[in-house]
This record gives structure tokens, C-alpha cells and sequence, in this order.
């Protein structure tokens, strides 16, 4: 049985560490006494509160594990050892929309530095695995909930 790895920078694993930390200190102190309130309200069969507070302590217990997963299962990559030309983690690519002919820019990171807002997007994702191992001119094709989308691979660097 494999373990499968997950790739991530240092900066990455710090930022989810960190959050996993304010979950079992601050979130988890926060629930328990939304739960304590609760219970001192008297009946717990019907106490509404109660039983919202005891739901959101057990989505933030399964949050922590799966955080605590992906920081056991993490890799850290140092960016400077990857190879040049070819589509791998770390890279910034720019691409040719095949249909609307616009270009855009995305990023390729790990858990921890993701952000859609800019552009930063994981390996993982659809539109980061069909790019993964491509190379410079490479036409991309993969399925989305909206349809197909295809791509070509105009330029790869590295975005640090």
C-alpha cells in the first residue's frame, strides 16, 4: 500500500499547521462553551442550540483530521530542484483559451497556498491535473461541469 504523497512549499505547510492549530485551540475552545451555554439552557432532546453546537464540533473535528492527514502525508518541495520546461508543481503557466483565444496565467501549488482569487491553483485540481507533465505548444483538453475546455501551452516559468 502506497501513501500518496502531497506535494507542498514550506510557506504552504506552515499556513495549514497553523491553521490546525487555531482549530484545536481558539475554534475548539469556542464550540465547548457554545455547548456548555447550551446544555445550561435545561432539556437537551429539544434544545436547538445544543444539538447546532454538538453538529459544528463535529465538523471541525473532521476539519483537524483531514488537516492533520495532509500535513503527515506532506512533501516538501524546494522549487530550485524542479525541472524546467515541463509542467510540474510550483510552475506559473500561461495558456491560450482554444475557444475564447483569451490568455491566462495560473499557478500550480499545493494545500496551503491555493487561492482562486489569483489564479493559484492546485495540482489536484481538474485544470491542474490535465496540465501536469505538459510542455510548451501542448494542447490541453479536459472536462468540466460547464463542458470541455482546451487550452494551449504558451509559456512555463516559475512564479518564485
Amino acid at each position: 500500500m502506497s501513501i500518496e504523497r502531497v506535494p507542498m512549499t514550506q510557506e504552504g505547510y506552515d499556513n495549514l499547521k497553523a491553521q490546525m492549530e487555531r482549530m484545536q485551540g481558539k475554534d475548539m475552545m469556542e464550540i465547548a462553551r457554545r455547548i456548555a451555554d447550551a446544555r445550561a439552557l435545561g432539556d437537551l432532546s429539544e434544545n436547538a442550540e445544543y444539538h447546532a453546537a454538538r453538529e459544528d464540533q463535529g465538523m471541525l473535528y473532521a476539519r483537524v483530521d483531514a488537516l492533520k492527514d495532509k500535513l503527515a502525508r506532506a512533501v516538501i518541495v524546494d522549487i530550485s530542484t524542479l525541472p524546467t520546461g515541463t509542467v510540474v508543481f510550483g510552475t506559473r503557466v500561461r495558456l491560450k483559451d482554444l475557444d475564447s483565444l483569451e490568455e491566462e496565467i495560473y499557478d500550480l501549488v499545493g494545500p496551503g497556498d491555493e487561492d482562486y482569487d489569483n489564479n493559484k491553483i492546485l495540482t489536484s485540481s481538474p485544470r491542474g491535473q490535465a496540465l501536469l507533465g505538459k510542455k510548451e505548444g501542448d494542447v490541453v483538453a479536459f472536462k468540466v461541469p460547464k463542458g470541455a475546455l482546451r487550452y494551449e501551452i504558451l509559456e512555463i516559468s516559475f512564479s518564485k
